[in-house]
């Protein structure tokens, strides 16, 4: 027997057996399970923060598979993206060469994980075979009227130099580089994600297995709002404009209307109006996000002009262009109710503008009121609550015609369009005579050009000397390509499709997908839960439109992993360290290369910015694949973060070595013991390991149904400590015990797998311990022979009783009464109620 478990041979020995053996390619056999964590970016070196998140979907892939399903859990990079164009630019390397480097290195370093992934499926976003797939998803969207193009206002990236999603702007930057963004007006591609609003919002409801978290925050996204559409002619022109409010019945409180600066009226007036030109170009100076509107100074520009009120007959509002008048959401117009709304009430204030309450609020509550109650100086509305103004408003203005009840979304259409090369390219081409066409679909792919330069600022593939020249396939005309490519998000909208089928002639065979969708369990982070979730969702139900398949959402079940932290470490010139160039003596910290003090800040997500990332490569070399599988897990539950420390590491470490000493040492025992038949009856010391190995199947296969990730390992725990303390001393007890060490291999098998496979085969077994099926509980020996309940007078703890799991109610309540101890305090008083949780408490109340 060896002490000491020799982690690097048998790890590279099991993997490679696994490989050999096709052992986890997946088989279109039901029943079915398809288990993903979300598409990675190849952008380097793994650290224990991606490790958490394949971790938790290995155990649960390996768990699912023992139970006899058919097992689908593929992997693959969502290659294409700015960082390695960045690297381009910073370091000559081609974006092609960078990703597929780092690629290799991502793909190794899972491996040595011992991830149960079927390679054989793998994809990779920025090939031809997975492209040219997205570019016909692209061209049948068009055909639906799901993608088209048009000139709109863009948050363009001044650092990036592309255009980014509303979803892709925090706080007025860019999420990626910080810069503020700023509003240009460009041609671009869209998707018309909101003609799905509805049926996305309706299609969360049923996702019973989604975190309340996520859903709530795309339901505020997608903002699903009701009110009404109002129209305002204009008194000096033969216009009307039209407003959208979630708010008619404040209607009568209304001083002004506000129109965005990028609305098309304001436009054409500012064409002969300088002033009003200039004070437009001030406004698209400011940043994007909803925080920075509402926090910025509120401003606006009298156009002289005014529009009737549509009830008051002797009342015009006056038409301010106004900054904080976003032209995306609503109609780019509204009318204010300075008394009634935060932002009107400052616009109101600063042009001195009418300010009359039309709610009645509370006794001494200070404007703006903006809460709901009763309808006062309101005309016919008058002692009405909001609800029920609402209504009448609506029924008034549609009797009238001048405007009707309407529902509106806070989501606007995904702009698509990026001006960057290391992308999907757009399959359209631009002519003179026919305008947009098509790239013909035996043409496709489009592919990106690989002699291109980073040299100067600007799109490559708009520089390429010769690429974007091309014939108009329908007239011959010398015609233009579109330089711009896909948002990445793109790509990762439909990959779990395409690993349903990966060598398929189109995107995805249908017959195949509807077996393996929806992705029954899908693993990633919550910082996920609008961007990359949306949009899959959107994908799906789209295709289901153009015909690909049936399936309306992509998955069944979503589990959002928390963070593994890290502290974090500065020299004194204020340039973050790696933890291993740390090192802390006496309880401060000091740079190893010359002795400096180090100053540690918080501890914080994982992060190459930071540098507080631990090398998944350096813990596997140190300390072996399953020793950093084991500490992710027993750390605390998936969802929370998690705390990286070197204690916890070296704990682990410790506890395999327990594992392989305990079983390794009982190998010769056990074989004495004869496996063919059970004994026909078990000593009392044989029966309790029994019942304890028993206990821990139907503990353990909860806890990883449930998630619970860190009590399973826990349960391992205590199982293996009972056995190490447990001898045996006749035939039945060797056989309790038998039975007890192979239980503990196959449970430990889904977080341990090396391990396992390598005790499996101390054991006397031919491989797999993979492929053994998940043990199985005896129902009579989960059966307690006693359990011990808590007894409550009023309430009051007065003491335990052990009691048979069997006894119903009356029967534990007549034991209760009949103890002397209770008897003493009950005397001759009535009993009042008794209430008995089974196996647990009993109260008696008198």
């Amino acid at each position: 027997m060896t002490l000491r478990y020799n982690f690097r041979e048998n790890e590279a020995k099991w993997q490679k057996a696994w490989d050999q053996a096709s052992l986890f390619k997946a088989k279109e056999t039901s029943p079915k399970y398809y288990v993903l964590e979300m598409l990675p970016y190849p952008s380097g070196r793994l650290h224990m923060g991606h490790a958490r998140n394949y971790t938790i979907g290995d155990v649960l892939a390996r768990y699912k598979r023992s139970l006899g399903f058919s097992v689908l859990h593929p992997m693959g990079w969502d290659a294409f993206g700015l960082p390695a164009e960045n690297a381009a630019i910073q370091h000559g390397i081609h974006p092609k060469k960078w990703t597929l480097e780092n690629v290799q290195l991502m793909k190794e370093e899972l491996h040595s994980l011992g991830f149960s992934y079927d390679w054989s499926r793998e994809i990779l976003t920025c090939s031809p075979d997975y492209y040219s797939h997205e570019q016909k998803i692209f061209l049948d969207f068009l055909k639906a009227g799901i993608a088209y193009r048009k000139e709109s206002f863009v948050n363009w990236d001044p650092i990036e130099g592309t255009v980014l999603a509303n979803e892709q702007v925090i706080d007025g930057k860019g999420w990626r580089s910080g810069a503020p963004i700023e509003r240009r007006k460009l041609s671009q591609w869209f998707l018309k994600i909101t003609d799905f609003a509805q049926d996305l919002l309706d299609d969360l409801a049923p996702l019973d297995h989604w975190p309340e978290q996520v859903k709530t925050m795309q339901v505020n996204w997608i903002g699903r709002s009701e009110g009404a559409r109002i129209l305002f002619p204009l008194i000096e022109k033969e216009i009307t404009l039209e407003v959208f409010t979630t708010r008619p019945d404040t209607i009568f409180g209304a001083s002004f209307i506000g129109i965005s600066p990028d609305h098309p009226f304001v436009e054409s007036l500012s064409k002969t109006s300088p002033p009003l030109h200039t004070f437009i170009t001030e406004c698209r100076a400011l940043g994007t996000s909803q925080k920075e509107i509402d926090t910025t100074e509120k401003r606006g520009f009298n156009t002289g002009l005014s529009v009737q009120h549509p009830f008051l007959k002797d009342q015009t509002l006056p038409l301010y262009v106004a900054n904080f008048v976003l032209m995306d959401y609503g109609t780019g117009v509204i009318f204010g109710c300075p008394a009634h709304d935060k932002r009107d009430f400052e616009f109101a204030t600063k042009y001195k503008l009418p300010i009359l309450p039309v709610i009645e609020g509370r006794e001494d509550e200070p404007l703006p009121y903006e809460e709901e109650g009763i309808l006062i100086n309101s005309d016919f509305l008058n002692g009405l609550t909001t609800e029920e103004a609402k209504k009448k408003v609506i029924q008034r203005l549609e009797s009238k015609k001048l405007g009707s009840m309407e529902i509106s979304y806070k989501l606007r259409d995904w702009g698509i369009s990026r001006q960057r090369y290391w992308g999907c390219p757009i399959p359209i081409i631009h002519c003179p005579k026919c305008g947009l066409v098509p790239v013909p679909e035996n043409e496709l792919p489009v592919k990106l050009p690989e002699d291109v330069s980073f040299d100067q600022p600007g799109n490559p593939l708009d520089l390429h000397p010769t690429w974007k020249y091309v014939d108009c396939p329908t007239c011959g005309t010398a015609a233009e390509r579109e330089t711009d490519t896909f948002d990445t998000f793109m790509d990762s909208s439909w990959y779990f499709a395409r690993y349903c089928s990966p060598h398929a002639t189109l995107p995805f065979d249908k017959e195949k997908a509807e077996f393996w969708m929806p992705v029954d369990q899908y693993i990633g982070g919550i910082e996920h839960a609008i961007l990359h979730l949306l949009y899959a969702r959107f994908f799906t139900k789209a295709l289901k439109q153009c015909g690909y398949w049936s399936i309306s959402e992509p998955f069944k079940n979503l589990l959002t992993q928390g963070m593994v932290c890290h502290e974090t470490y500065r020299d004194k010139a204020g340039a973050w360290l790696y933890p291993h160039e740390v090192e802390k003596k006496g309880g401060q910290a000091f740079k190893i290369a010359d002795g400096s003090p180090v100053k540690v800040g918080r501890s914080e997500k994982m992060s190459k910015s930071k540098c507080n990332v631990v090398p998944t490569a350096k813990i596997v070399e140190d300390y072996g694949a399953d020793t950093a599988r084991l500490f992710m897990l027993s750390d605390s539950p998936p969802e929370r973060d998690f705390e990286w420390t070197e204690a916890g590491i070296e704990g682990s470490w410790r506890y395999l070595n327990k594992l392989w000493r305990l079983i390794t040492s009982h190998v010769a025992d056990l074989k004495e013991v004869n496996t063919t038949s059970q004994p026909s009856s078990f000593s009392e010391k044989a029966l309790d390991l029994r019942k304890l190995t028993h206990r821990t199947i139907s503990h353990v296969t909860q806890d990883i149904e449930k998630f619970h990730f860190n009590r399973y390992i826990a349960r391992l725990r205590e199982f293996s400590n009972a056995i190490e303390t447990y001898t045996a001393s006749d035939a039945s007890e060797l056989w309790a015990l038998y039975e007890a060490l192979h239980t503990l291999v196959i449970l430990l098998s889904p977080a341990l797998p090396h391990l396992a496979e390598a005790l499996w085969a101390e054991l006397g077994h031919p491989p797999f311990v993979a492929n053994q099926p998940w043990p199985k509980t005896d129902p009579n020996l989960l059966q307690e022979e006693s359990v011990t309940i808590a007894i409550q007078l009023n309430g009051k703890m007065r003491g335990t009783l052990d009691i048979s799991p069997r006894l119903g109610a009356d029967e534990v309540k007549s034991l209760i009464l009949d103890l002397p101890s209770i008897q003493t305090h009950v005397q001759d008083r009535p009993l009042k109620k008794f209430i008995y949780v089974p196996g647990k408490i009993a109260n008696v109340v008198f």
